[in-house]
């Protein structure tokens, strides 16, 4: 004999389509949520090429540690790209995957083409600046319209782009050795 819920056994018994509506219904393409999360898949994966770019063209005598750095960075961040595209399936939306939508909405900027190494550490730090505060107004944005699930994403990454960004505020300090 199945067990029955309490709900069901008051005669209140609730459809999926009614809890599905109850847990998604602000979460339309458009809503100010939504486009929080898709900014996010987008900024990742722009940054997630923007440190292979680095990796790729790291020179100099750090050239083995900001060679490694940047892979580092790359792999942390690819992670959090599929959380939020994620998120934005949990919460009733279908997330971005066209590279031209995510270079729209993507609010980090495309690594330079050429650069020294300070530019590019620079560059990425600025762009690391611009995440940390996003995440944080998302997550600020999530607690005002009653997600726990999403402030907790956005609470749990935010803490991945601020040691990256420390790491790279570190590095830029003088007397670091970075080529000029």
């Amino acid at each position: 004999m199945a067990k029955s819920d309490g709900n069901a056994t008051r005669g209140r018994t609730r459809s999926t389509a009614q809890v599905e509506q109850e847990i998604s219904q602000n979460n339309r393409p458009g809503d100010e949520l939504v486009e929080a999360l898709q900014r996010q898949v987008a900024n990742g994966m722009i940054l997630y090429l923007n440190y292979k770019h680095y990796h790729w063209q790291t020179y100099g005598p750090l050239f083995r540690d900001l060679h490694l750095l940047f892979d580092e960075f790359a792999t942390a961040v690819l992670a959090t790209v599929d959380e939020f595209a994620e998120r934005v399936r949990m919460i009733g939306s279908d997330p971005i995957s066209d590279p031209t939508d995510m270079l729209e909405r993507a609010t980090v900027r495309v690594a330079a083409r050429k650069g020294t190494m300070r530019q590019m550490v620079a560059e990425a730090d600025t762009n690391e600046i611009t995440l940390v505060k996003e995440m944080r107004d998302g997550a600020r944005l999530a607690d005002d319209n009653n997600d726990p699930g999403t402030a907790d994403l956005f609470a749990r990454i935010v803490q991945i782009h601020e040691r990256h960004e420390w790491y790279l505020r570190d590095i830029l300090e003088e007397g670091d050795g970075l080529t000029v």
